[in-house]
């Protein structure tokens, strides 16, 4: 075991080493494809100091981390590992065990090699589903602490996390995201880092409280500027206005078939239970009490298009379409609706094809008119395959500098893709896998006019808002069918709790 020298340091002024790691990823576990070992190593996977490197990443958890480092001189900060970004088509379904103990174990060796631990950031998603091992989070924060002993472990979380007492009897102190469009990584990050900081120094006491609120909720209702959602976390903020270092809420990911699922409730304190109790429970009993605004139904594709063009027709223009619970990227129901009802002056950004784009690649060319029959070939929950006539407008890759507020600064780099005019100012983007654009920009490079066009679909729930809210009068979901509805009780779970609102036993008519 790592021998911790904090105590060590106070006496003799010495240098504070706190080790950094990330483990991370939104487990749909409803989808088709696994997220095995082959598809993290054909991913991003980033290693020693490299984890460190957030140039051109934009506003990143590990990035507001070492902010508060900035002027300590006092403190070094060793990279670990950083692994977010496995490779899959779609959302990836559930991590496999192997995946999981070989990053784990790369993390927990790494950390077993250092001479001197004093403290370890974990930056973690919240929503991973590892097969056979019920909570993967605390598990790796658990397999951490038989290294490196009773060092402070800091642990921070995507929105979505689904947590439960495991991670909060685990971790020291954990800080979720208050954001949803997630514009507070590096802010999160940052009070992390200022925790740590604080607490090696022997000038802070990290105590916790956590609650489980037994309520889940579709992503798309989660907006955190929009009610129900901001009624809580205007409540955080004024705990944390009453002394609470951090009032922490993930309304949770609802796509995961895991026992953990709903809702969670953090508080850290300096020193303070019965404040961090009170804020918690406070925060518990608002949530519950807003469960019914958290569910509602949304038209689907028909319905939807329908709805957009009569508002079109009365100047209300232009809209995003969120297509919101695609999470394969070969969705083709919004894209035939379109089709079907006639519309014009549209690009839909996202059909995931990747046979189809291979092969334009191969024997096409930029001004080429083409005949393709694409989409819908990873489930039969996506629709149709639909035939499309066009001429190639973009072919090859593409990059761009983000300007938006989601990753502004990061420099975006897609492999392949291709856009097609299929007249009457209808355009399609062809993607070799699910893709939502967080700003115009990539559309721009592609030399589309945006001031043309009267709708935009966009294959996301919310993340979209934060840009194309300042370009569309209306941001309208529709919900056809997929692997990420609206109403919960579309899916099949096994391991829910039998009084989880809406969807657990007791509810279920």
């Amino acid at each position: 075991m790592v021998e911790s020298l904090s105590t060590i340091n106070n006496k003799l002024n010495m240098t504070y080493r706190i080790a950094v790691a990330d483990f991370s990823h939104e487990t749909l576990t409803f989808c088709p494809e696994p997220t095995d070992l082959k598809a993290w190593e054909e991913g991003t996977i980033k290693y020693g100091p490299e984890t460190l490197n957030t140039e051109g990443e934009g506003q990143t958890y590990i990035s507001g981390f070492k902010d508060a480092f900035e002027n300590e001189e006092d403190f070094e900060l060793v990279g670990i590992l950083d692994a977010g970004w496995p490779k899959t088509t779609g959302y990836g379904s559930w991590v496999s065990t192997e995946a999981f103990d070989v990053i784990t174990g790369r993390i927990t060796s790494r950390l077993g090699e250092l001479r001197q631990v004093d403290g370890v950031y974990l930056s973690l998603h919240g929503a991973m589903a590892v097969t056979n091992v019920p909570r993967p989070e605390a598990e790796i924060v658990r397999r951490v602490r038989k290294v490196v002993g009773d060092v402070p472990i800091m642990v921070t979380f995507d929105l979505h996390a689904n947590e439960d007492i495991e991670m909060a009897h685990a971790a020291d102190a954990v800080f979720v995201l208050k954001t949803y469009p997630h514009l507070d990584s590096h802010i999160i990050g940052r009070k992390a880092g200022e925790c740590m900081i604080k607490t090696l120094r022997g000038e802070f006491k990290p105590t916790m409280a956590y609650r489980k609120p037994k309520v889940v909720s579709a992503s798309v209702f989660q907006a955190s500027e929009f009610p129900p959602m901001k009624h809580v976390y205007d409540r955080c903020r004024e705990w944390e206005k009453k002394g609470v270092f951090c009032a922490s809420v993930a309304p949770g990911f609802a796509y995961a078939d895991v026992p953990d699922l709903g809702a969670s409730v953090f508080v850290v304190t300096n020193d303070d239970h019965e404040l961090a109790e009170e804020c918690a429970q406070d925060i518990h009993d608002l949530i519950w009490s807003l469960r019914e605004e958290l569910t509602r139904n949304l038209p689907g594709a028909k319905d939807g298009v329908a709805q957009e063009l009569d508002m079109i027709k009365k100047c209300t223009k232009p809209i995003t379409i969120a297509y919101h619970d695609e999470r394969l990227g070969d969705g083709t129901h919004v894209l035939r609706e379109l089709l079907d009802q006639s519309a014009e002056n549209w690009c839909d950004t996202c059909l995931a094809d990747p046979t189809a784009l291979y092969e334009m690649n191969e024997k096409n060319k930029v001004g080429d008119t083409v005949e393709y029959t694409m989409g819908a070939w990873l489930h039969e929950i996506s629709g149709k395959p639909v035939k499309v006539k066009g001429k190639i407008e973009y072919l090859g890759p593409l990059e761009w500098i983000e300007t938006g507020p989601m990753g502004r600064g990061a420099e975006r780099i897609i492999d392949l893709v291709a856009m097609l005019d299929l007249g009457k100012n209808r355009h399609l983007v062809v993607t070799e896998r699910l893709y939502a654009p967080m700003s115009a920009d990539p559309l721009k490079v592609m030399g589309l006019d945006m001031d043309s066009l009267d709708i935009v679909v966009l294959k996301s729930r919310v993340h979209h808002k934060a840009w194309w809210d300042t370009w569309s009068t209306v941001d309208f979901p529709v919900d056809p069918p997929g692997l990420g509805p609206a109403n919960l009780g579309l899916l099949e779970y096994t391991h829910l709790a039998w009084d989880l609102y809406p969807i657990g036993e007791k509810y279920r008519k």
